[in-house]
């Protein structure tokens, strides 16, 4: 809702010992590592007896340090912060707040015109007030949610200028240096946040960064410990849905739907985690389930992704015709968040190259990958490439994407996928073949679009040959130094 006040104006990783000792513990009990620490979560309410805060309260304490919020709880908190500034238009603190407050309701709504409001916000704090720490802050918050990790490093960076104990910024840094593919700098970001802060917020930015090197394991626990330390139940329900997803990731459904409908039944607006449902579901084979839990996670949060994942869910069924009104709310969807100043890019890319113009895909991909050389646009745009024919250097983007030496180390069937299909176009079987096995090893149900095109892709390459044994003498394939695209 629009308002007049705002139209105005060693090794580092936490608790390491005690996780690996969690997760030996859960395979000792004859469980996969997510599935054994789930069993540890406590399921009830968490709480311990106290009188809860207000709800603005609740909301001001997440949004002022980065955890997730209710949405009744922002909606109560927005109110407040919008008649405070009316009253006093000089409390630049105030005004940081609402900003940051609107960049948490659009990213839990996806809805894009909450972003011009938080920027107006944010300004006008900056403006009252020049460098303090909280506008900063919230500034690189925006850039985040808008997917512009340049601008939102830039912004972290000034903030801890303002302020270099502020822990809070730290998760900003670490969210933008990932979008940008600088993974070390993200793991540093990690370790200074460690040294200031304790707590499973901060157990949780762990987590993302140990995803991002590979250590699965070790994010697993940390999920587990920062969802068990979480006492508000948005919070709890958003560490439960990463849970989800880094089950789903290596095929654990069973525990993967577990997390998902604990997280929906913590916060009901958890759309993220409904949307996970229906990936998991679908993955069992609950096609209709699949296709409601979608249908009101997308009702609820239109996110162009969940549309592209919907989209994929019908088009698998054979049902082209619903398939293509979801591809037709993607493009929607997309148009609007870009005139919130949302860059949906990538998601647009992936959707253009299988469903739409490669051509298309290339361009904007390879746009992107100069604004923000992370890995999921490597793997995206190697994929396009692929899909217009241009196979040699689909190759090296592909590479890259599953190299850890160039990305994060993210074990990633849909990554592993492309690979194993662009090696097969180009005629290396034995490459391909491992690396398909691979995808499905990783994860048996990734996709329903792509699973069964990796089985036929299998089946068609079929048992390894002499010829599929490396030649060992062979000189290397020359390759560009740095990453592919650089000058």
């Amino acid at each position: 809702m629009e308002n007049d006040a705002v139209e105005n104006g060693q090794d580092a990783r936490p608790g390491f010992w005690r996780v690996r000792r969690r997760a030996l513990l859960a395979s000792v009990a004859g469980c996969a590592a997510l599935g054994g620490l789930l069993t540890l979560l406590p399921w009830g309410s968490g709480g311990t007896g106290a009188p809860e805060p207000a709800p603005g309260a609740q909301a001001l304490a997440a949004v002022t340090t980065g955890v997730r919020a209710a949405l009744p709880d922002l909606a109560v908190l927005i109110d407040e912060r919008e008649r405070h500034v009316r009253a006093a238009p000089r409390d630049a603190e105030s005004w940081a707040v609402l900003g940051a407050a609107y960049v948490e309701q659009g990213r839990r709504t996806s809805d894009p015109a909450n972003y011009p409001k938080a920027e107006r916000a944010l300004r006008t704090s900056l403006k009252v007030r020049a460098s303090n720490a909280g506008a900063l802050d919230g500034m690189a918050a925006l850039a985040n949610a808008r997917r512009d990790f340049r601008a939102a490093r830039t912004w972290s960076e000034a903030a801890l200028k303002a302020d270099r104990k502020r822990w809070a910024t730290y998760p900003q840094l670490i969210e933008a240096q990932t979008g940008l593919g600088d993974y070390k700098a993200a793991k540093r970001a990690l370790d200074r946040l460690v040294q200031l802060r304790k707590g499973p917020e901060v157990l949780a930015w762990s987590a993302g960064v140990y995803r991002d090197r590979g250590w699965r394991e070790d994010a697993a626990a940390a999920l587990s410990d920062a969802a068990a330390g979480a006492e508000a139940p948005a919070e709890r329900a958003a560490y439960l849905e990463r849970g989800g997803q880094l089950a789903f990731e290596r095929g654990d459904l069973d525990v993967a739907l577990r997390y998902f409908q604990e997280a929906v039944r913590l916060d009901p607006d958890q759309r993220a985690a409904l949307a996970g449902q229906g990936r998991t579901l679908a993955a069992l084979g609950r096609t209709t389930e699949a296709l409601n839990a979608y249908r009101a996670a997308f009702a609820k949060q239109p996110d162009p992704q969940y549309a592209l994942e919907l989209g994929e869910l019908y088009e698998s069924l054979g049902l082209g015709q619903a398939a293509r009104v979801q591809y037709d709310a993607l493009r929607e969807r997309a148009a609007r968040a870009a005139a919130g100043g949302v860059d949906e890019e990538l998601v647009l890319g992936r959707f253009e190259a299988d469903h739409g113009d490669p051509r298309s895909a290339v361009r904007r991909l390879r746009a992107e990958w100069r604004r923000q050389p992370g890995i999921a646009v490597a793997d995206a745009l190697g994929w396009a490439l692929h899909r217009s024919g241009e196979d040699k250097e689909a190759l090296k983007f592909a590479r890259v994407a599953t190299d850890r030496q160039h990305g994060g180390g993210v074990r990633s069937a849909l990554y592993v996928y492309h690979l194993g299909m662009i090696e097969r176009e180009l005629e290396m079987p034995g490459a391909a073949r491992r690396h398909l096995q691979e995808a499905l090893r990783i994860s048996p149900h990734f996709s329903p679009l792509r699973v069964p095109l990796a089985e036929q892709a299998l089946r068609e390459l079929g048992e390894p040959s002499v010829e599929d044994v490396p030649d060992m003498d062979a000189e290397p394939e020359e390759e560009s130094e740095g990453k592919p695209g650089e000058e």
